[in-house]
């Protein structure tokens, strides 16, 4: 399997690393902001915004989408190409519960006038999604959600909680998984997948600050908001399968080694700068390498499989595993380096690389948890991908 990128794709990625030298906010790149870390920034929602819309107007945020919904058709490693320059870059702007959430459902599982109404939105830019999943008790189980949909003539009446709602604040529609049936069984039968817009009466979103001090995450609540019954994807009680073909869409999404391996660099090339990466340090530096090697080495190859029409579930769980877990080893390495210095925040002037060191160690434990528990993917892979027996 070769992974050697095309002329016309080194072209791309030439062109991406031009527009982004340009038109990225000189002050992320200055204090090497990472995507996990941009909710810490002052007028970051502003940011993200504009430059979502600048990515858009460039026909970036659809490259892999057919010519018939607005995309190019192009092979989903100019998604990746994109992506790995953002990290380089620290840049914001890709909406990936837009882009590489909603968008692969809607073309998926949704109509033709869902995909007319909202695919634009999304390629633009200018439509920003949240994703309404996990509830309080049903995050890992998530068959087991309670948010009920009632049906109300031509539409369906909503109550209920989603908790962990990352970005809902400033979100303009939600994707929501709630429970149609209460009788179905298995209970994952009596699940539907509704587009909401987030100005819906009734809809109080709530914030959760995390460990860091940022503010991502929500929790959201639905009082008899009402839904217009053409909002659902796919058909009533078939939204387990569109949530499922979702999440393996999320687990591929967020390149965890491209962030991880734009934080090692910053992290080694600051302590040089001091002299202070020693011997057994650099013994470390050279694991974490290989580490992000190979969780690359597994993008890659999910990536070459989308691009073949291929089902990914385990490889999309092990791709999510090792990208979000080289986060957090190379945060924890960078502690070890900084030692003391690097438990500073960016309130401190004397915290190396502007305090991104804690704030992304703090950060990356949300990562073990994000789009499935790091417990689920290893069931994911052992059950679907080695064939293990299920023992829970």
């Amino acid at each position: 399997m070769d992974f050697r990128f095309s002329l016309e794709e080194e072209n791309f990625r030439q062109e991406v690393a031009v527009f982004l030298e340009k038109e990225g906010p000189k002050e992320w790149q200055k204090k090497k902001v990472s995507f996990f870390d941009m909710s810490g920034q002052e007028n970051w929602i502003a940011i993200h915004r504009e430059m979502s819309q600048k990515l858009g107007a460039k026909g970036w945020l659809s490259l892999h989408w057919p010519k018939e919904y607005g995309g190019q058709g192009l092979s989903p490693f100019y998604r990746l190409i994109l992506r790995e320059e953002l990290a380089k870059y620290h840049c914001p702007g890709y909406h990936s519960l837009s882009v590489d959430f909603v968008a692969p459902a809607i073309l998926l599982k949704g109509s033709d006038e869902l995909k007319k109404r909202f695919l634009p939105g999304i390629a633009s830019g200018e439509v920003m999604w949240c994703e309404g999943l996990s509830e309080p008790g049903h995050g890992s189980d998530l068959a087991a959600i309670e948010s009920f949909a009632k049906q109300d003539g031509e539409s369906y009446v909503v109550n209920g909680q989603k908790i962990w709602t990352t970005y809902a604040h400033f979100a303009d529609w939600m994707f929501l998984l709630a429970r149609t049936d209460r009788q179905a069984q298995p209970n994952y039968r009596g699940l539907t997948f509704f587009l909401v817009d987030m100005h819906t009466p009734g809809i109080t979103v709530n914030p959760i600050i995390n460990m860091a001090g940022h503010y991502d995450f929500n929790e959201v609540f639905f009082d008899d908001v009402r839904i217009p019954k053409e909002n659902i994807v796919d058909s009533i009680n078939r939204g387990w399968y569109v949530a499922m073909a979702l999440l393996d869409f999320e687990r591929t999404s967020d390149l965890g080694y491209a962030i991880a391996g734009t934080l090692l660099n910053d992290i080694v090339e600051c302590a040089r700068e001091r002299d202070i990466l020693d011997a057994q340090n650099q013994i470390r530096m050279a694991e974490l390498v290989v580490e992000c090697e190979v969780a690359r080495l597994t993008h890659y190859h999910v990536t070459w499989m989308q691009a073949q029409g291929k089902g990914t579930t385990y490889e999309a769980a092990a791709c999510k595993l090792l990208g979000f877990e080289s986060i957090q080893h190379v945060a924890e390495f960078g502690l070890k380096v900084f030692k003391q210095f690097g438990l500073l925040s960016d309130k401190s002037s004397l915290a190396p690389l502007y305090g991104r060191i804690s704030s992304c160690y703090l950060r990356s434990f949300g990562h073990s948890m994000e789009a499935g528990t790091s417990e689920i993917d290893r069931d994911v892979i052992a059950q679907r991908g080695l064939g293990l027996p299920r023992l829970r």
